[in-house]
């Protein structure tokens, strides 16, 4: 067989895999700038049963928001997670941001950043570090969740909710 023709074949059966491929899963990616600075300002995460990964860039004074809304029977489930490369993974735990979620009764949850377990993110080739994961059974409506940074130095932030791997809606104000 001739070169060319190796090489159409090849692409050939490339294409029809990726066809047939079922996607890859992962977190749904949504940047939190500096214009989402409070729940208020920022995104809302339609169906907080659906992966998202919220990523931001924070240092002290910064302050980012989102909400995310949770049915009768679902689960909440949110992670902290940062960078593990410099300066991100060197910064003390008091320094790290803070998360704070607000449940749709106004009960606060500060998410206390109690490990640095290390996670590789195969889909783009990342190393980050769980700091706090928090689960419970779900009260139906509307969390509010605040960032606040507290280093001098900036963190490569991610917060992460949900767990079913799906295409979500998310709306912004």
């Amino acid at each position: 067989m001739k070169l060319m023709s190796r090489v159409s074949l090849a692409a050939a059966i490339a294409a029809a895999a990726l066809v047939v491929a079922p996607p890859a899963a992962a977190h749904q990616p949504v940047p939190l700038g500096p214009a989402e600075s409070s729940p208020a300002k920022g995104p809302l995460l339609v169906d907080g049963t659906i992966s998202f990964a919220l990523f931001t860039d924070i240092k002290r004074g910064d302050r980012r928001g989102f909400r995310f809304r949770l049915e009768e029977g679902d689960r909440m489930a949110v992670q902290l997670l940062i960078l593990d490369r410099p300066p991100s993974n060197e910064i003390r735990n008091a320094r790290l941001p803070r998360v704070t979620i607000t449940d749709p009764r106004g009960r606060k949850t500060r998410m206390i950043i109690n490990e640095r377990t290390e996670f590789y993110e195969p889909y783009g080739g990342t190393d980050y570090l769980y700091l706090s994961r928090v689960e419970s059974d779900a009260i139906p409506g509307e969390y509010r969740v605040n960032v606040s940074a507290r280093s001098k130095r900036v963190v490569e932030t991610v917060i992460s909710v949900g767990y079913r791997e799906v295409p979500g809606e998310v709306r912004y104000p």
